[in-house]
């Protein structure tokens, strides 16, 4: 296999440069277009770094994935998961973070990069009371720059609009049965739709 292995060997293969529309749309902050497309964004990926290496997390919400503090802030509940704390532990050691947020139906993806930290304060957590429960902490996203990606990469996989999202895929059981001997996928799986209604908040 042939490997690209300096910057200068990488640029002369994609000999054009960006676009001017693909530099200019980064800004510092969130505009109040990018606020009200952010807004409505139920689900976003979450991505950070630390000494293991590199985590990417989904994020999702009955309502906006984020609350807009203000236009350089981002508060982002942790919901109940299932207590591995990649990210989170990511972000005490290293605080850069990437956020992917997707709204279904639209072929645009906005990106956020920036830096974190966790707050277990009551009043922040409070913000976000759901039943009676409240998350254990709130990722506070302190933002660098914001830009829209561009559609091509959602409208080629056809994202919303092939009608053939899961088809036939394994369930979560059968993917954990291959990773531990002895796990019975079967019983997860019927078990699991009951469990996590019961467990989302």
């Amino acid at each position: 296999m042939r490997r690209i292995e300096t910057i200068e060997a990488l640029e002369r293969l994609y000999e054009r440069k960006p676009a001017g529309a693909a530099l200019d749309k980064v800004t510092d902050r969130l505009t109040p277009a990018q606020a009200r497309w952010i807004g409505a964004a139920r689900f976003c990926v979450l991505s950070t770094v630390g000494p293991e290496g590199t985590d990417a997390s989904p994020r999702g919400d009955d309502g906006p994935v984020v609350e807009i503090a203000d236009p350089r802030t981002l508060l982002m509940p942790d919901w109940r998961g299932n207590n591995r704390m990649d990210s989170l532990r990511n972000i005490v050691r290293d605080g850069r973070v990437s956020l992917m947020f997707m709204v279904a139906g639209s072929t645009i993806v906005m990106r956020v990069n920036g830096r974190a930290v966790i707050s277990d304060d009551p009043e922040l957590t409070g913000r976000f009371a759901h039943e009676g429960r409240h998350p254990r902490s709130v990722i506070v996203v302190t933002l660098a720059e914001a830009y829209p990606q561009c559609a091509k990469a959602l409208m080629r996989s056809g994202l919303w609009s092939r009608g053939d999202e899961s088809g036939d895929l394994p369930g979560l059981g059968t993917l954990i049965e291959e990773a531990k001997a002895g796990f019975d996928g079967a019983a997860f799986d019927a078990e699991w739709p009951g469990r996590a209604k019961t467990t989302m908040w």
